[in-house]
């Protein structure tokens, strides 16, 4: 067994690399690791890797936190991956010696959905190449930023239909989840700009799958949780790139109003990109849909036409480069992060007949600190979404419902309470026929989920006992347990 270090490609793909001792055995009689200095002792000898499996403090420190900095699960090992291969290699040590796995990415989970306590943490910032953009495509790592592509793609006219609003999420936590941000109202999610992935399975296969080639896997991994596969490479659809973001303030007396606009807004889809922000003030709150048209000049947007039968009582237009507009939160994001105020979030997915209801009933009992600051209030056409295990409501338009919440000063007991908040807006939620974006913090039960996929549970059951048989993956979600 050879010891090895990281790759430059990992250092500059922002890993923080200390004096990490490498893995090279396991001892099976105490349930820990042997090191090259202590391995002479015995143990079950490590397969070899083109990366390394560290089992230093620190490196398990962070894979033991979150975004959330709610949940924290500390890994056995760590693993920074020099390969695909290595991904497969630690899955089929793991199947045989009893340990769960995790794929971690930019740890931007928020109650430990990626961690793996007493298993193996896949740090995926190791592999973060980008491999090709061609017409109409890019070939990437999972482990690639959302920004790094972004920047890549302008620079040949190009870039993803889709994106978060906040770019420095990775391809493959992303995908595993769905990705929804303001141009899912015109192109979906995230997952359905997918054209292909190269994939390790539960049992340690690497796999290529397509719409065509071995789709039922292809299906489930996409936003799936990655409870089937981990997500090792990706192709992602792209677009020609406009230059410049007009963006629409407009601003109304109540909900009802600003959800009445965005129904008609999302109806003929209208918008590159549409959403709604409903922010606390003193006495009450304010209504605003943001509408943003990408376009290249000289050809601009008609404003009339856009914006004039949406009624709003004001209205502020703002034109910026595009780049500027998708990439307008990561600074405030990584001021965020780096405070580390508890986030336990909530996303919803809301039928539309149920929406204003529901939400103007959230609204009288949400002060702006339970709030987060702004709550997000996403219109989207179910016509759109396409991946069978993104579970949404039976609606025609359904809205996500997006609260952000930071605990600030950090407090134990202040979390813990939003928690149980968070628990029993879900269940309202389900009771109007509402679902779970999974990406908050909502307590779930085995029975939870098995009605938040309904009668797609039997298939995600079976996919499970095909693809992770032993249930190696992503323990972190706890939907088999």
């Amino acid at each position: 067994m050879r010891k090895l270090q990281i790759s430059r490609r990992a250092a500059l793909a922002g890993v923080t690399v200390t004096a990490a001792a490498t893995v090279v055995a396991l001892d099976p009689a105490n349930l820990g690791w042997l090191t090259s200095a202590d391995a002479e002792t015995g143990g079950i000898r490590v397969p070899d890797l083109d990366g390394e499996l560290v089992v230093d403090e620190e490196s398990r420190a962070e894979a033991a936190d979150d975004y959330g900095h709610i949940v924290h699960r500390t890994p056995a090992a760590v693993l920074r991956p020099g390969s695909v291969r290595d991904i497969a290699t630690v899955i089929r040590f793991a199947n045989k010696h009893g340990l769960k796995v995790a794929a971690r990415g930019q740890g931007h989970a928020t109650f430990g959905q990626a961690q793996a306590g007493g298993g193996i943490v896949i740090d995926s910032r190791t592999l973060a190449t980008i491999h090709r953009i061609g017409t109409g495509h890019a070939v990437v790592d999972a482990g690639v930023q959302w920004l790094d592509l972004i920047k890549a793609t302008l620079a040949q006219g190009q870039t993803p239909p889709v994106a978060a609003d906040y770019l420095g999420l990775s391809i493959g936590g992303t995908l595993s989840l769905g990705g929804i941000g303001g141009a899912t109202s015109q192109h979906g999610l995230l997952v359905d700009n997918v054209l292909a992935l190269e994939v390790v399975t539960g049992t340690g296969d690497i796999v290529r799958c397509t719409r065509t080639i071995r789709p039922e896997l292809f299906h489930a991994v996409l936003g799936g949780l990655g409870q089937f596969a981990v997500i090792a490479r990706a192709t992602v659809r792209l677009i020609p790139a406009a230059t410049t973001a007009r963006v629409y303030h407009l601003f109304y007396p109540d909900l009802e109003s600003m959800t009445a606009a965005q129904r008609t807004a999302v109806a003929d889809r209208r918008f590159s990109y549409l959403e709604g922000q409903l922010t606390p003030v003193e006495g009450g709150w304010t209504y605003m849909l943001e509408g943003v048209m990408y376009y290249t000049p000289p050809s601009s947007p008609d404003d009339a036409a856009l914006i004039g039968d949406l009624a709003p009582v004001s209205t502020e237009i703002t034109d910026m480069p595009y780049f500027d507009w998708l990439n307008r939160i990561y600074d405030l994001v990584q001021q965020l992060m780096a405070l580390r105020m508890p986030g336990p979030w909530i996303n919803l997915f809301l039928p539309d007949e149920a929406t204003d209801e529901y939400v103007a009933e959230l609204l009288t009992e949400t002060t702006p600190a339970d709030a987060g600051g702004v709550i997000l209030l996403y219109p989207v056409l179910n016509s759109l979404i396409h991946e069978p295990f993104v579970r949404l409501p039976d609606s025609p338009v359904v809205f996500l419902l997006a609260l952000l919440r930071a605990v600030s000063p950090p407090s134990d007991a202040e979390t813990q309470r939003l928690i149980a908040v968070n628990r029993a807006q879900y269940d309202r939620a389900v009771a109007v026929g509402g679902t779970h974006y999974p990406v908050g913090v909502i307590p779930m039960t085995e029975a939870d989920w098995k009605t938040h996929y309904g009668d797609s549970w039997p298939a995600f059951r079976s996919a499970k006992r095909k693809y992770d048989p032993r249930n190696v993956l992503t323990p972190g979600q706890a939907i088999f347990r």
